[in-house]
Formats: structure tokens, C-alpha cells, sequence
């Protein structure tokens, strides 16, 4: 914790690290409506376990640097501030980047810093309980009740979980795909899609621009697209449906685990993917309604940093938040 006064004590920080990008938003301290915003940042991958502390503390500090100079304030210490970052939803991760954010970062004299999903929580829902649902390249579901009682799903990352992920999604029209290709499974328009998508003329191509240096989850995942676009085909069809099976069985879990009733709770939900595929959005909530566990209203988060502001906020107002 910075002890020093610092110029800049009016003012909060709210930070939402993803794979891709960082966005860092400077806000003041006293907005009980949670709408100004009075300078906006971005930087690079966020997330400390993709691209390293060190990277992400780099990337962090410049989305940090442009929001205060957006805003015409100094590059000192704020108030407090909120990291909501992608790859920290364990201690190990929010204490080495607290203690960075909290000295030589010198971010803000109170920091905050969790997984990306409670923020997404506190910008859908005003009381900070819920639901919040992530469905992007990896995905994850985060919640808290009434009683402050926390718990999650999924989001153990592409090689053990991101079940209904974009990643998984396109992973699984590939191996569809490369089956058809070999006659092992039904024939397919999944498999000249991603030859076109990926620039391979043949079949074969594929292997040297998926296991290229070039290739990243990310690039991968953005291929999802391609698997929406062909939802007519039965095997995309049937990828697609395991997907919003996967999304709507991590929320119900939560939804029993945490006690919230059906049609009680309210659900915020984020990610690329949930976001632009509507299709996918609609099956997840048709699957938790027959599952009675649908929520009392939904929320579509776009920008998940106005929940880190929020909730930066809560530090100097409630300290122990």
C-alpha cells in the first residue's frame, strides 16, 4: 500500500486484462452513479499466465499511463484500483501483481486484483452478487450470492477445461473435420470452411499453420465464426449444441452450489463469443430455463472494466470488500 499523499486521491482506477488486450479506465472517486469516466487506456495481453508478470505488469502500467494522461492527471498513485485480469483467479497470481501494482507500479495506494469474471458480475449486477458467465477464447462462470458465499466453474484453460469456448468450439469442428477428411466421421462443411479460413488448399496444409509459431489460441479461437456460419451442417449443428450444453451446466452448477433459486438471481454475461453469437446466447438460456435454473433477469456486459471501476471504488468505501 502507497502511504504517501498523492495528487491524484481523488481519483480510481479500474483495469480489465484480458489475452488479447487491456483497457484501463480512470474514473472518479465520488460517482455513486458509476458513469464518468475521465480517461480511458489501452495495452497489450493482460494476462500474467499467457504472456508472464512481467509483460502483463508492463502492459497494465501502459494502459495505466495513457488513462491518467487522457484524463490530464499526473502518472501518481490513485485512490485505489481494481485489476480484474484473466489468468489471476488464485492468490498466487492477485498477491505477486498486488504487490507490483502496490510498489513499483505505484498504480494506486489501495489495489484490488482478481479473475476477469467479478468484474463482469459488478458491471451487471449494482449489488455484486449473480452470476457472471464468460464465454470468449477460454471460458468461465463466478458467483456470489447474498450472503457473500463465492464459488466458480470451468476456466482451467484450453488443455484441461474453456469447455463451450470459442477455442474449443473451433478444436473440435478441426478434429471433425480432419475425421471426415480421413472417412473416420461424417462428411462435413466444417472441413473446406477452415481450409478457406486458414488459408490451406489442402488438408494436409493444415497441419504446418496450426502447429506454426505464428498460430495462437487467440487466432484460433477466432475461427469460431466459421463453425457459427455453417450451423446447417449437422456436425457444426451438434458442436455447436455441446457448446451451450458445456455454458449452461457451469451456471446451473453455480446456481445450485451457491443456493440461488430459479428465476431469483440476476446473470451477467461476457466474452466475445456470448457476446456476438446470439444463436449460442439463446440456447444457453433455453438449456438453464428446462433446467430450472434460469435467472430472474440477464445482462450483457460489453465493458467489463466499468465493474473493476465499481468495485475499486468499494475498496476505500468498504475495505474489506
Amino acid at each position: 500500500m502507497t502511504s504517501q499523499r498523492s495528487p491524484n486521491d481523488d481519483l480510481v482506477i479500474g483495469v480489465d486484462g484480458g489475452g488479447t488486450k487491456t483497457v484501463a479506465w480512470v474514473a472518479p472517486l465520488d460517482d455513486p452513479t458509476n458513469t464518468i469516466v475521465l480517461g480511458r487506456g489501452e495495452g497489450g495481453p493482460g494476462n500474467p499466465r499467457a504472456v508472464s508478470y512481467e509483460f502483463a505488469q508492463m502492459t497494465i502500467g501502459f494502459a495505466v499511463a495513457q488513462a491518467l494522461a487522457d484524463a490530464g492527471r499526473p502518472r501518481e498513485p490513485v485512490a485505489a484500483a481494481h485489476l480484474g485480469l484473466a489468468g489471476a483467479g488464485r492468490e498466487i497470481e492477485q498477491t505477486r501483481m498486488e504487490d507490483w501494482a502496490c510498489g513499483s507500479g505505484a498504480v494506486a495506494r489501495r489495489v484490488r486484483v482478481t479473475g476477469d469474471a467479478e468484474p463482469v458480475l459488478a458491471a451487471g449486477s449494482p449489488d455484486h452478487w449473480g452470476i457472471a458467465l464468460i464465454g470468449g477464447t477460454g471460458s468461465l462462470a463466478w458467483g456470489r450470492n447474498q450472503k457473500g458465499d463465492v464459488a466458480r466453474t470451468g476456466g482451467w484453460g484450453y488443455l484441461i477445461g474453456d469447455e463451450g469456448s470459442a477455442h474449443s468450439i473451433v478444436t473440435a469442428g478441426l478434429r471433425a473435420a480432419m475425421q471426415s477428411y480421413d472417412g473416420r466421421g461424417p462428411a462435413t462443411a466444417l472441413l473446406p470452411a477452415l481450409q478457406q479460413r486458414l488459408g490451406a488448399a489442402e488438408p494436409s496444409d493444415l497441419i504446418d499453420i496450426l502447429y506454426g509459431p505464428d498460430m495462437t489460441r487467440d487466432r484460433i479461437a477466432a475461427c469460431a465464426e466459421v463453425v457459427f456460419e455453417a450451423s446447417d451442417d449437422p456436425v457444426a449443428a451438434q458442436i455447436i449444441a455441446q457448446a451451450a450444453d458445456d455454458l449452461a451446466a457451469m451456471v446451473a452448477t453455480l446456481a445450485e452450489r451457491l443456493d440461488l433459486s430459479p428465476g431469483g438471481y440476476p446473470l451477467a454475461i461476457a466474452g466475445s463469443l456470448l457476446l456476438n453469437q446470439e444463436s449460442l446466447r439463446r440456447a444457453v438460456l433455453e438449456r438453464l430455463t428446462t433446467q430450472h435454473a434460469n435467472p430472474a433477469e440477464v445482462t450483457l456486459v460489453t465493458e467489463p472494466v466499468r465493474g473493476a471501476v465499481a468495485l475499486a471504488r468499494r475498496l476505500v468505501s468498504v475495505p474489506d470488500a
